[in-house]
């Protein structure tokens, strides 16, 4: 048990350096998953597979109820347009 406060000490004195690296701007990771089943369905309309695309939108809506691909999901399956993947 004496050797718990010495590597408790040690590990958090590593703490800074593990998240040393500035996160990379071009890179949006909270709207990876949402984006790709924004795509996805995109993908899916080209093919003409609606009932596809209109199964991976209320799933994405489902799934990220707040993200801004969920709202863009509720106006196609709403009928009242919102096409195109990147009109970020």
């Amino acid at each position: 048990m004496k050797l718990l406060g010495p590597l408790a000490a040690v590990l958090l004195s590593t703490a800074p350096f593990q998240c040393a690296s500035e996160p990379d701007p071009n890179r949006a990771i909270a709207d990876s998953a949402p984006r790709s089943l924004w795509l996805l369905s995109e993908r899916f309309a080209e093919q003409g597979d609606e009932d596809a695309r209109r199964g991976t939108l209320g799933y994405l809506i489902e799934r990220y109820p707040s993200s801004r691909y969920a709202r863009r999901a509720e106006q196609v399956l709403g009928g009242t347009g919102a096409a195109g993947a990147d009109g970020d």
